[in-house]
């Protein structure tokens, strides 16, 4: 899976990175952000993508510590450019491959605050692998996974190694061959009683120009929000699903026929030594968002049923994972292509839920354990963003709507990152957006 989406991704071009903003509201300990920034080096995501000699073969993890320092900014800005700063960063170049995996930027604000920005490639870890990650470099807890150093081994040994384990892989690649027939022979069929598919048209100007997507950040009470889940007869996690099903259906995400909105739930398979960098598989559902606002016990049947046929009935299409080596440039483009252009635009809905005190603690030092006594969470933002998204990409894609949560104390939080094509895509319209679909919920937040 690792190797698949890298290899994937590198071929059009994209690049996908994590992002975690905290806010501090007291000076903050450079040397203890120095430290976690050190510690992140000795665990999960201190390492690169080695590629094989061989154009066949399978890339391997190689150790590396990641960037010597941090960046502070040379000048203090107000807090209402925060998220102009955090957009910044968010753009900022990583590199699984050649370094750096990771930076880490902090921002003195006028007011006294400071922010802390984490942005790290998707390539090296996954969202839950993050907080495990996280409260690792935290805590100092090291782990010794056994990588070898970038570029120990002679291009002779190379070869020989990444030789032997092809040719043991095979039998691997044949059954994934079998498999790649008959979901071949599925889909021209398909095909053949389905109509052609329309080219998507571009908008008005320059489909290649880069576009900042829109993405604001929502807290609630966390007392109302579970009074709101049971009063509807759901859960948390049915709520937010309920959420992110409404959103779709005001961004026009809503399936021709039916007007069921598509959602796709990431559900983690992580465990605690698990070195994967990417531990998800997604459950995927219809939802009907009419009717979500006042009453869930639909969605939250259809999440249990999702939730069943996944861990019964395997994805067949992860079992052609095994080609992901032998792949040609041009067939990775064409599988990717396939991914962007969704007839169903489904909706991303992730919930990272509780990520314990120890994650809000950056620097983990007395102040920063008196703000969380003092329940002010200094955690703000998590999101996964794609770097220099093109227009011509986002008009491919139909659009493109994210929710992210998890619990602060007293709070959940909700990252949105929307756009629709044609249709006013600025942060200000976005937290309008926001405010009015919480409300068909009886629901309220303070919105960054």
């Amino acid at each position: 899976m690792d190797h698949a989406l890298f290899a994937q991704h590198r071929a059009i071009g994209r690049n996908v990175v994590i992002q975690v903003v905290w806010i501090y509201e007291h000076p903050i300990d450079f040397d203890g952000v120095r430290r976690f920034n050190r510690n992140l080096g000795q665990g999960f995501v201190g390492r690169r993508i080695e590629r094989s000699s061989l154009p066949f073969a399978r890339h391997r993890w190689v150790a590396n510590g990641g960037p010597s320092d941090i960046e502070i900014a040379e000048r203090a800005r107000p807090r209402a450019e925060l998220g102009d700063w955090a957009d910044e960063r968010a753009q900022l170049p990583t590199d699984p491959e050649l370094g750096p995996g990771w930076h880490i930027g902090v921002l003195p604000l006028t007011d006294g605050s400071t922010a802390v920005s984490l942005v790290i490639s998707h390539y090296l870890i996954d969202g839950f692998g993050l907080a495990l990650t996280i409260a690792d470099a935290v805590l100092a807890n090291t782990r010794d996974l056994g990588y070898p150093e970038l570029g120990s081994r002679t291009r002779l040994r190379a070869v020989i190694q990444d030789a032997r384990q092809t040719a043991q892989d095979l039998p691997e690649v044949g059954r994934a061959l079998l498999v790649a027939a008959k979901l071949a022979r599925r889909r021209r069929q398909d095909s053949a009683r389905s109509p052609a598919s329309r080219p998507v048209a571009l908008g008005g100007g320059d489909g290649d120009d880069v576009v900042a997507v829109p993405v604001i950040t929502v807290h609630i009470d966390l007392d109302d929000w579970d009074a709101r889940a049971k009063a509807l007869g759901g859960t948390t996690d049915t709520l937010i699903a309920g959420l992110a099903a409404k959103f779709g259906e005001h961004l026009g995400r809503r399936r021709a026929g039916d007007g069921a909105v598509t959602l796709q739930l990431p559900i983690s398979e992580r465990t605690v030594d698990d070195t994967r960098a990417v531990a998800v598989s997604y459950a995927r559902l219809s939802v009907d968002p009419t009717r979500v606002t006042t009453d869930l016990r639909d969605l939250r049947a259809a999440i249990k049923q999702a939730l069943t046929t996944l861990r019964e009935t395997p994805d067949e299409s992860l079992q052609l994972l095994p080609l992901a080596p032998f792949a040609p440039k041009r067939a990775l483009k064409r599988m990717a292509s396939a991914t962007v252009a969704d007839p169903d635009s489904p909706v991303f809905c992730s919930n990272l839920g509780d990520l314990g005190l120890v994650v809000y603690a950056l620097a983990h030092n007395d102040a920063e354990a008196a703000t969380i006594s003092a329940h002010l969470y200094p955690l703000h933002l998590i999101r996964v963003i794609g770097q220099d998204v093109t227009r011509q990409w986002l008009e491919r894609a139909g659009g493109q709507l994210t929710l992210q949560s998890w619990r602060i104390g007293g709070k959940i939080a909700i990252t949105v990152e929307a756009y629709q094509p044609g249709a006013e895509n600025t942060k200000a319209a976005l937290r309008e957006l926001t405010a009015r679909t919480l409300a068909e919920f009886d629901l309220a937040g303070e919105v960054d």
